[in-house]
């Protein structure tokens, strides 16, 4: 029975369910983080570093959700700053130069928009990322794994592959703020949700995402292992093809998948 995008609303926010601190020990080995911008400072909202897949190297950027208050307020609630931004870039044109996959794992409801995000550059950092990732010489994969908000989400989701949990949701902007700049009612996010076609199942039918990942029955949190596997099953097929693909072909191919996602009259 598939689920509405109000209920599966509800499952992604359910405190339980697994966040990358999970899922990075299960999937991959020897994770080293790397921290700091070389700019401004380290952002807690986005963890980087090196990690093993398979005996394979490779980059992992990814988005915190705290799985408690203390570990949200360290990660400013999984909303990142510029610096944020920014450390993922260095690490991905690191990525680069040595030839390492880039895997990118989504869960924001947006950037963080303080006004010391504003000072600091939070838009340009954005709009950097989603240029440099567009061109960047290696393969590139996000999986969004709950919430994959606005231009927040967007900034490490510039990818060869997008890959969806199944009661994830992504969407250019949250229902939240979707129901306050429509409606100017907050309160009418669930309404919003149905409305904005955001599920696994939109992304696919428009071209947006390539796979969905299957989660257990009741969601992620019922069976963190199993989810984990079910990631990684995919991720291993994902890199695997994508590494025999030669640099041309794969930036070519990017910017045609981004180029046809949308609909436009003259």
């Amino acid at each position: 029975m598939k689920l509405t995008a109000t209920e599966r609303l509800t499952l992604i926010r359910n405190k339980h369910r697994p966040t990358v601190n999970n899922y990075i020990p299960l999937i991959f080995n020897r994770f080293i983080e790397l921290h700091g911008d070389r700019h401004y400072g380290d952002d807690a909202a986005i963890m980087g570093g090196i990690a093993t897949f398979y005996s394979m190297p490779v980059t992992v950027l990814a988005q915190v959700k705290g799985r408690d208050i203390e570990e949200n307020k360290r990660s400013n609630f999984a909303m990142p700053h510029p610096e944020g931004y920014r450390k993922a870039l260095r690490l991905a044109k690191q990525a680069e130069k040595f030839g390492r996959p880039v895997v990118c794992l989504v869960d924001t409801p947006g950037a963080f928009c303080g006004i010391e995000a504003e000072e600091r550059g939070q838009g340009e950092a954005i709009a950097r990322n989603l240029m440099e990732f567009m061109t960047l010489k290696t393969p590139i994969i996000s999986i969004i794994l709950g919430e994959g908000g606005s231009g927040g989400a967007l900034a490490l989701a510039v990818c060869d592959e997008l890959a969806v949990l199944e009661n994830a949701l992504y969407s250019v902007i949250s229902p939240r703020g979707f129901a306050s700049i429509l409606w100017k009612d907050p309160t009418r996010e669930k309404e919003a949700a149905e409305l904005m076609k955001i599920t696994a199942e939109d992304l696919i039918g428009f071209g947006v995402a390539e796979k969905i990942i299957p989660e257990p029955a009741g969601g992620a949190h019922n069976d963190c292992q199993l989810m984990a596997d079910n990631i990684s099953e995919y991720l291993f097929e994902a890199v695997k093809r994508l590494c025999a693909v030669d640099s041309e072909t794969l930036l070519r191919k990017r910017y045609e998948k981004f180029r046809k996602i949308g609909m436009f009259t003259e």
